[in-house]
């Protein structure tokens, strides 16, 4: 199968020109191991049925043996001998040269084995799930760099995905597993067995830590009931022990809930709260945030077509219902104030929203003079219609269907 390019391979590149090793970090199945296979020099896969106890046999006695190889050296699924991390920081030190290792796998490793942080030698990298531009579905005809750089733009562009593929985008995931598989059943059957693994094998294995596959399920499916929303920890908790067949303390649904993170399961998105309001106005609570649905596929696009710049996802919402369902700050200080709508319905809405709050920035720059908001520097909402163009307004609308880096 062909490679399909990743957002990732810039920033993988533009590390490995800077650090003497990255780690990629990211969900499971997001492809990690074979973007990293695409620049390395050599490859050592430490779960491979032929060869995994030499290789944990070797790392116990000389781990730099393992690390011998043409440059980059991939070492995937590294965290089964903890010990190559720091055998690869000292073989960096002794070097002196960038771009001599990759290392991939999941967070579950026994940080009791590691001795060194790794900082200034190991870069860390957070890969995510593909985009709609990374699997070919969004015809990428109106690039978000573009928005930012030229906000008095017009744009004219016509996306090629219906509403249901776009339902089905969010619900399938962005599994590069499913790329080769020609029918939708077989799609979805990947997120399925990808919810499974996670409550069965992954929430145990992530850090040792024995628990219940049935407890995981109802803590995922009250996140699910409570998406995009400001469900507090003990809403979430009050969902779950509903249920005569399960009780739960705080303790455990926070344990819970730390490990589905680490699996990237789960990431909360945190407020923002700019000072044009009263703080008992705006709400602070995290948004609670899920792998599906049409906010979180926009969330995940976003932070993948700017993943190279360092961005920062928030969002802002009061008591008014004054809201801005995602707000995209950038490295250079640039934000944007972006709303999520699935329907044309509601482009309205949204955007008589996100002129409403540039508003109050204005106003209350006028009346603080010691204590000024930057501006937004984009208004944007985006949508699971057909139509990108820019309002009188100055409002972007813009499906995500032909949105890009």
């Amino acid at each position: 199968m062909d490679y399909y390019k990743r957002m990732a391979d810039i920033q993988l590149e533009e590390r490995l020109n800077a650090f003497g090793a990255v780690l990629i970090e990211g969900p499971k199945w997001c492809g990690k191991t074979t973007t990293a296979e695409q620049l390395a020099g050599s490859v050592i896969k430490l779960q491979s049925p032929d060869m995994r106890e030499q290789y944990l046999t070797t790392a116990a006695s000389k781990p730099s043996l393992l690390l011998q190889g043409a440059t980059p050296r991939l070492i995937d699924e590294w965290q089964d001998a903890p010990v190559i991390w720091d055998a690869v920081r000292t073989l960096v030190d002794e070097r002196g040269l960038e771009g001599q290792f990759i290392l991939t796998g999941s967070n579950a490793v026994d940080k009791s084995k590691i001795h060194h942080s790794g900082n200034g030698r190991i870069s860390k990298m957070e890969m995510l799930p593909m985009s709609l531009w990374e699997s070919r579905e969004s015809n990428g005809t109106v690039s978000l760099t573009e928005l930012f750089d030229n906000p008095q733009m017009d744009i004219a562009a016509v996306s090629d995905m219906q509403v249901e593929d776009i339902i089905f985008a969010a619900c399938r995931g962005g599994w590069p597993a499913t790329l080769r598989l020609k029918d939708e059943k077989s799609k979805l059957m990947v997120a399925k067995d990808y919810f499974r693994t996670v409550c069965k094998e992954d929430i145990s294995r992530i850090d040792g830590v024995r628990r219940d596959e049935k407890l995981t399920r109802m803590i995922l499916r009250s996140y699910a009931r409570n998406i995009s929303t400001l469900a507090k920890k003990t809403t979430l908790l009050a969902d779950v022990s509903a249920s005569e067949e399960m009780t739960c303390s705080m303790d455990t649904f926070t344990s819970y809930v730390t490990a589905l993170e680490k699996l990237f399961v789960v990431q909360d998105v945190e407020a923002w709260c700019p000072a044009i309001r009263s703080k008992s106005v705006i709400r602070s609570t995290p948004k609670r945030t899920f792998c599906f649905l049409f906010e979180q596929l926009c969330i995940r696009d976003l932070k993948a077509y700017t993943s190279d710049i360092d961005s920062h996802i928030g969002y802002y919402r009061d008591k008014y219902g004054l809201e801005a369902d995602v707000v995209l700050h950038i490295n250079d200080g640039r934000y944007a104030l972006i709303e999520c709508k699935l329907g044309s319905s509601e482009i309205e809405e949204g955007a008589a929203h996100l002129c409403e709050l540039q508003r109050l920035i204005k106003e209350h720059n006028k009346t603080d003079l010691q204590t000024p908001i930057r501006e937004p520097d984009l208004l944007l909402v985006l949508t699971g219609g057909q139509y990108a163009y820019r309002r009188k307004d100055g409002v972007f609308v813009v499906p995500i269907g032909c949105l890009k880096n």
